[in-house]
């Protein structure tokens, strides 16, 4: 994500143009998973991850959903603490897949080579498909910097035509600013 604002502020090209591959790999793993703990095929399950991709990406359980019935509708406490079926884990996990992945093989390419071709194919064909992807978030959800995270965009031959400005309940709101913080505590120093 902070490679995605250096390359941004370097290139001198629309913020809309420069587009970092984001949390677009995590949210297709926590798809993969929800579909596996239910039982169901991954494609279809919905269900985003945004924020900074790693440590402090932000679930948002409240969107989850299996052909249309939010999964929150059937357990309200759902990727909770009190989550008696312990869907946080299935967050965790994705968190945890490129560490594990590195101490296995000590790098990652398939995985996230698979994810930039998925992006890559929605921008030469123009699909308008919606993919959770790095972009500018400032007067987001109360971000006030110029800062890059994941949330979910429409993209086509032009890059980022839209941004799907999703409802955040007041929990993933808060993760998400958190997760905006902690880009910024990094990125505020650098110059340009």
């Amino acid at each position: 994500d902070i490679l995605t604002y250096v390359v941004w502020k370097i290139s001198g090209l629309p913020a809309t143009r420069v587009i970092g591959s984001g949390c677009n790999l995590d949210s297709a793993r926590f798809r993969y998973l929800i579909g596996e703990k239910l039982g169901v095929h991954p494609t279809s399950c919905h269900g985003w991850i945004i924020g900074e991709h790693g440590d402090s990406s932000v679930p948002l359980w409240s969107g989850v959903n299996v052909a249309g019935v939010a999964l929150k509708t059937l357990d309200p406490k759902l990727g909770t603490d009190s989550d008696k079926e312990q869907w946080k884990n299935v967050h965790k996990q994705v968190v945890e897949s490129a560490y594990e992945i590195i101490k296995l093989k000590g790098y990652t390419s398939w995985a996230i080579g698979l994810s930039v071709t998925d992006l890559v194919g929605s921008i030469l064909k123009n699909l308008r498909r919606v993919h959770p992807v790095s972009t500018i978030v400032k007067g987001l959800y109360g971000i006030k910097e110029e800062i890059f995270l994941s949330i979910p965009c429409v993209l086509g031959r032009n890059g980022v035509s839209d941004i799907v400005k999703i409802n955040l309940n007041s929990e993933e709101e808060a993760l998400f600013k958190k997760s905006a913080d902690t880009l910024w505590n990094v990125q505020k120093d650098l110059i340009f």
